[in-house]
């Protein structure tokens, strides 16, 4: 656990309460967490280990939400239940959760849905370059190299779409093509951390386009 409460870890605030006059959109967090699990930065940074899911669930016709690697280890992101078990530290190992993982495998069911194929970009694609908004502070940008290699590292985004028949993860504003189907449940964000790794949630500002005619996440007007 000492090691999420140290470099990225320190940036951030443990009081994970939002402001009193804040948007709809902003007052979603990782907020249901797993016994091991440290949420900080307002709540949308999780380190140590286990599993943290999102307080608001994904009612509208299309939600996109996106996550930032910001510290390499093992990590899930994807989608689950409020019933999933956060105590795990590899999400899709129940039958409420439905994750990719840093091993490269989409899960559900501890069941391998499908497996990312590392591709090989020409040399045009490697140098492809983009401003990323800094998280603390939007109006901030660093120019980064893009990885189009289709297999996810640390400093990388992943997308998350869900349209109620699909869901799809992107890399890097970049379809992964491997869709998950089936989903009937009402699901929520979810995220795994363990051996180090550090995940920031994005809900807004993202770093990437969100495909077409999906938004952010919306707070049901009935929690309101």
């Amino acid at each position: 656990m000492f090691c999420c409460l140290k470099g990225l870890c320190l940036n951030g605030v443990f009081n994970t309460h939002p402001p009193k006059h804040v948007s709809r959109e902003s007052q979603i967090k990782l907020q249901k967490i797993g016994h091991e699990v440290v949420i900080i930065k307002g709540g949308l940074r999780a380190c140590g280990s286990g599993g943290a899911l999102g307080s608001s669930p994904l009612v509208q016709s299309k939600s996109y939400f996106e996550v930032k690697i910001q510290q390499a280890g093992k990590w899930s992101v994807g989608l689950a239940t409020e019933n999933c078990d956060l105590n795990n530290v590899r999400g899709g190992q129940d039958s409420e959760s439905w994750c990719l993982t840093s091993d490269n495998i989409v899960y559900h069911d501890k069941k391998e849905i499908h497996e990312l194929v590392e591709q090989k970009p020409d040399s045009q694609e490697q140098q492809l370059t983009v401003s990323i908004p800094d998280l603390a502070d939007p109006s901030t940008t660093t120019s980064t190299f893009i990885n189009q290699t289709g297999l996810p590292q640390e400093g990388d985004t992943i997308g998350v779409a869900y349209d109620h028949v699909e869901l799809n993860f992107y890399l890097n504003g970049k379809n992964l093509n491997v869709p998950v189907l089936n989903i009937k449940s009402t699901v929520y964000p979810v995220i795994y951390v363990d051996d180090g790794a550090i995940v920031d949630l994005i809900l807004d500002n993202f770093n990437f386009n969100m495909p077409a005619g999906f938004e952010k996440i919306m707070i049901e007007q009935s929690l309101l």
